[in-house]
């Protein structure tokens, strides 16, 4: 499921909290980026239309119902066509040239590699 930035700024509070009532998501993102009430009960009705979110009585209780990781996978997913042409090899290495990682988790990226060991998806 492809979220606009607007849409996964809601998913986040809702993976943060779980199922909550839609003014502690206006709350939380007042707080956080300074949306008003309009705005993020527009946001949550997105949501709700694209099937990421569903809205209950009482007090429009909001649930997500698409997981973070899910969102994650596809988002990366995407960007790895879109500008690797799908080579998650030219993702890594660019990723590792222009940001690189620490010795700890030198050690866990080769200890998923080996655990994978060419598996395709």
């Amino acid at each position: 499921m492809k979220l606009f930035d607007s849409e996964r700024k809601v998913m986040e509070v809702l993976w943060d909290e779980g199922p909550v009532p839609a003014r502690r998501v206006v709350e939380v993102l007042s707080q956080r980026i300074g949306w008003n009430k309009n705005t993020t009960y527009t946001v949550i009705k997105k949501c709700v239309e694209k099937g990421a979110v569903r809205r209950d009585e009482p007090d429009f209780l909001c649930t997500p119902l698409v997981e973070r990781a899910a969102v994650q996978r596809e988002e990366t997913n995407a960007l790895i066509e879109r500008m690797f042409g799908g080579s998650s090899e030219l993702f890594f290495s660019s990723f590792l040239r222009e940001r690189g990682i620490g010795e700890e988790d030198t050690q866990e990226l080769l200890r998923l590699i080996q655990e994978k060991g060419g598996e395709k998806r």
